[in-house]
């Protein structure tokens, strides 16, 4: 993806992927700010939607967010499960989301090594 066209593909899709789902307990939440894009989050978007669409996981809502403000720790993304803190993940490839959505989002096992930041609500 090169071209602001690309984006607004990118965000189409996502958009008609996310508004099928229901408001949901479990999201992902990717920082797509000028840093993240640049970072690879759009990759990291399009693994997410990927990887949700293999498992067919209804029950997950992708969102996305401006700039989460560790820019250095590009890609961010959050996952925000019921019941637990809400964990903040950087420096994620688009190789980490399976791994990401089988452990955490699927059976609730934090990917310790990738962690920045843990929100206690």
């Amino acid at each position: 993806m090169k071209t602001i066209e690309d984006l607004k593909r990118l965000r189409e899709q996502v958009q008609s992927q996310t508004s099928v789902r229901q408001e949901s307990s479990k999201q992902i939440i990717v920082g797509m700010g000028t840093c993240g894009i640049a970072a690879g989050a759009r990759e990291v978007m399009s693994a997410i939607l990927d990887e949700i669409a293999k498992r067919r996981l209804e029950d997950v809502m992708v969102r996305q967010t401006g700039c989460i403000g560790m820019c250095e720790k590009e890609v961010l993304i959050d996952v925000v499960l019921p019941g637990q803190p809400r964990i903040t993940y950087g420096r994620v490839t688009a190789t980490d989301i399976p791994k990401i959505i089988a452990e955490h989002v699927i059976h609730g096992h934090i990917v310790k090594e990738l962690v920045v930041g843990k929100i206690t609500e």
